[in-house]
């Protein structure tokens, strides 16, 4: 196997001949890692590894002074600063941010690029090519901070293929800044807290004709051990490696001797080459590699060797992409440093006891567990609710704003070493990749348990699954805390982030959810299966320590608690279910929420057991019930609160959910009984109000918390709830992702929002400004009386 220099290939003295002081067009031979400032992470590494002797494709770096002076000189700079910084305090909130982004990209295009910005790189662009033709090109995104030994920007900012022609190129390098300002790139800064002023530098390198490429860790990314090198391969171009577009062989050999330890097939059914004019060309391989692996072992060791090298040179374990072009020469074109291999090893846990229902490649270590939400495309992402499992065909950056929410992710498509997986492994979020069928295995709703260390997916929950870690709160949110008369509440799953959380600037917990908890109390087994087993007292002290664990976090504050509403088919996932559960054709509408607790009482009791234990030491905890549908239900279901010991816990507070359209009618009896607080589930209320499964892909663009018949049932429930004296709430995905919503709220009168932790802080803001405006309309007003 040839591993070429690049001066075999080709020859470029051309840019460094016409090269003159102060110019911001630099050639790669150049460039230092030094350089990183000037010319991006993925810029000073190709610098870089041109000097160690490795071979790399030749090219130029258009250093980040060219983006900034063409911004200035554009009019733009001052208003991209501050277009910024609103974009980040929107992290959180999927249109707003879509929103600021799009005004970014706007500004980057109206800016343009300087006359004489334009003559350096069309000058140096022809130095690559030959007297007969044109070079072809690949031009990259080198972004300040990217591909840095702290953050790897994966697959965040934009590579364009096979470009052609001066005019191609300068409208690709145009497009490369303008990437600075996705909403996944803007996502990663936050969760990675970059406080500076985002800049990008441009690399242009010859295209290679690629045969096959990939992507080659000089440390095992799932496990961390250093004696190994983890190479991952397809045909045509890398770009369906480090997208996840497909699942590429996978190989692990030992670092020492390059003995290799494993050889998966994976399953590709196209490759991307360069077409007969220019630009990506996307063919078909029916058939093709079915009976061979895309690397020869001389092939592979050569890879590992050059991987090793460049391992050497820097110092620390790297993640390399490398091509075998049509004459069989490996080519380096691209090295970053592994950004997760330091972290201490994810803790890990037996095996769960549930069936298995998928495997694949373990991607980012980690157990967690939870219900599964199946997801066809990034614009889906404010479908998963906070714990959930996502699950999706394929792990393209762009869903890096929902992976940062999801309790686990698992793919059909993509391998351990595409950009979506090194992300997942940064946020600490388990991921398993390449099952191939897990969107058709798996069902939305279903519990189960993710490995990611082992690349496994079970049935059920585990008992020491570890969560989704909430992330920390980003830079707006260090800012003066904002006081609202509106109360701000979270909604919560689990106990491991409560510290965190309840650090922000919140009210208390609004939504404590208890099915995760509950699955997790139950070792993934069905309550009547505890209950026949005796183990009783076991779950009352899981789930009691749970619960207060949150609690204690947040004392004072309220902590209100959600009885558990999982439904028939929810609780046939968990193991001996099937036993227990009937099979309900509409389980949405079925057995749950408080007519399952009058039927069921025992199982019941257990809940409000532990509820009584955990307020014994943190009487902040309070009640609420979900899914109320008439008043003999409640009656007979709060007698079964006042006859356990939950009921003689004094300063209890007594909820009810607002998810059934009766709750308008029934309401006023409601406060009769005693209830003190209501609190809207805006979800299934919109479902029922407009007949209309949250959950049906067919039926996705009827689902509209803002239809006008949901909005009057809202208004009327908040003003039913104040004629009566009750605390109101909301606590649906609405206000998190509509940007006015929490607004139209704050003006019907309601008491209290509770929303998902990472974006209470956009929401008080919003709620502060619409009080302000009510107040100023109020005072109008009175100076317009006669």
């Amino acid at each position: 196997m040839d591993t070429a220099e690049p001066a075999e290939q080709h020859t470029n003295t051309a840019a460094s001949d016409v090269r003159r002081p102060g110019e911001v067009v630099r050639d790669l031979s150049a460039i230092r890692l030094s350089d990183e400032v000037e010319a991006g992470g993925k810029g000073a590494n190709l610098g870089e590894l041109t000097s160690a002797g490795l071979p790399v494709p030749p090219g130029f770096i258009i250093l980040r002074d060219g983006y900034l002076d063409a911004m200035r000189r554009g009019g733009v700079a001052d208003e991209l600063a501050a277009e910024h910084r609103r974009a980040l305090a929107a992290v959180g909130d999927g249109e707003a941010l879509a929103r600021h982004c799009e005004q970014l990209r706007a500004l980057v295009a109206k800016a343009g690029m300087p006359p004489d910005l334009a003559d350096q790189i069309t000058l140096t662009y022809q130095g690559l090519g030959t007297d007969s033709a044109e070079a072809v090109v690949a031009v990259r995104s080198s972004a300040t901070g990217e591909d840095s030994a702290s953050a790897s920007f994966a697959g965040m900012n934009a590579t364009f293929t096979n470009i052609s022609g001066i005019a191609a190129l300068l409208d690709a390098v145009q497009r490369c800044w303008a990437s600075l300002f996705s909403p996944r790139a803007e996502t990663y800064r936050a969760e990675r807290r970059f406080a500076g002023e985002p800049a990008m530098a441009v690399a242009v390198q010859i295209m290679l004709s690629a045969e096959r490429s990939g992507v080659a860790f000089t440390a095992d990314p799932s496990t961390g051990e250093r004696n190994r090198v983890v190479i991952e391969a397809a045909r045509g171009q890398g770009e369906v490696v480090v997208s996840g577009a497909v699942e590429p062989d996978h190989y692990v050999l030992v670092k020492d001797d390059l003995r290799i330890l494993q050889a998966h097939r994976g399953n590709q059914e196209f490759e991307i080459v360069r077409g007969d004019s220019g630009g990506d060309r996307s063919i078909a391989l029916v058939g093709a590699g079915d009976d061979r692996s895309v690397l020869t072992d001389d092939e592979l060791q050569a890879i590992a060797r050059l991987a090793i090298a460049g391992e050497k040179h820097y110092g620390r374990p790297q993640d390399v992409e490398w091509v075998i072009d049509d004459g069989g020469r490996i080519w380096l074109v691209q090295a970053r440093p592994i950004t997760t291999i330091d972290r201490p090893p994810a803790a890990t846990t037996p095996v769960p006891a549930g069936a298995q229902l998928a495997a694949g490649l373990a991607a980012s270590p980690g157990i967690a567990s939870g219900a599964v939400r199946i997801l066809s495309r990034p614009a889906e992402g404010s479908r998963l609710r906070d714990g959930e499992v996502l699950v999706a065909a394929m792990t393209t950056p762009d869903w890096v704003p929902t992976i940062r929410r999801a309790a686990a992710l698992v793919t059909d498509s993509g391998g351990t070493t595409c950009h979506a997986a090194i992300v997942a492994r940064e946020l600490g979020v388990p991921c398993v990749v390449g099952t191939r069928s897990a969107t058709s295995d798996l069902v939305d709703g279903q519990v189960v348990t993710v490995d990611g260390g082992a690349g496994r997916v079970f049935s059920g929950s585990h008992p020491l699954a570890q969560p989704v870690q909430v992330a920390q709160p980003h830079l707006a949110d260090a800012e003066p805390p904002i006081v609202t008369a509106t109360k701000i509440y979270v909604n919560l799953a689990m106990p491991d982030a409560a510290e965190t959380v309840a650090a922000q600037n919140v009210d208390g917990v609004g939504l404590l959810r208890a099915e995760f908890m509950l699955t997790q109390a139950l070792g993934g087994r069905h309550p009547r299966d505890l209950i026949a087993r005796g183990e009783q007292e076991q779950f009352v002290a899981a789930m009691s320590e749970s619960v207060r664990r949150i609690a204690a976090a947040f004392a004072p504050r309220p902590v209100i608690y959600r009885t558990t509403d999982l439904r028939s088919n929810e609780f046939r996932g968990l193991t001996g279910g099937a036993d227990y559960e009937p099979v309900e054709d509409n389980p949405m509408i079925g057995y749950r929420g408080c007519f399952r607790y009058i039927h069921e009482p025992d199982m019941f009791a257990l809940e409000l057991a532990a509820l009584a234990r955990a307020r014994e030491l943190t009487p902040n905890i309070h009640l609420m019930l979900p899914f109320v549908r008439t008043r003999w239900e409640l009656e007979q279901c709060l007698d079964l609160v006042d006859a356990s010991p939950l009921g003689h816990s004094r300063g209890l507070r007594r909820w009810v959910m607002a998810e059934v359209p009766s709750v308008v009618y029934w309401l006023p009896e409601y406060a009769g009984l005693g209830i003190d607080g209501v609190s809207i589930g805006s979800n299934d209320l919109t479902q029922l109000v407009l007949g209309v499964d949250r959950d049906s892909q067919s039926c996705a663009e009827m689902f509209d918390e803002s239809d006008p018949a949901v909005l009057d049932a809202i208004s009327r429930i908040v003003g039913i709830a104040r004629d009566h004296d009750l605390t109101s709430s909301l606590c649906g995905q609405a206000p998190s992702t509509r940007p006015g919503y929490a607004a139209s709220l704050v003006g019907m009168g309601i008491t209290s929002i509770s929303v998902n932790p990472d974006v209470a802080s956009h929401v008080r803001s919003a709620v502060a400004a619409a009080e302000q405006r009510i107040l100023l309309d109020a005072s109008l007003a009175g100076l317009r009386r006669p």
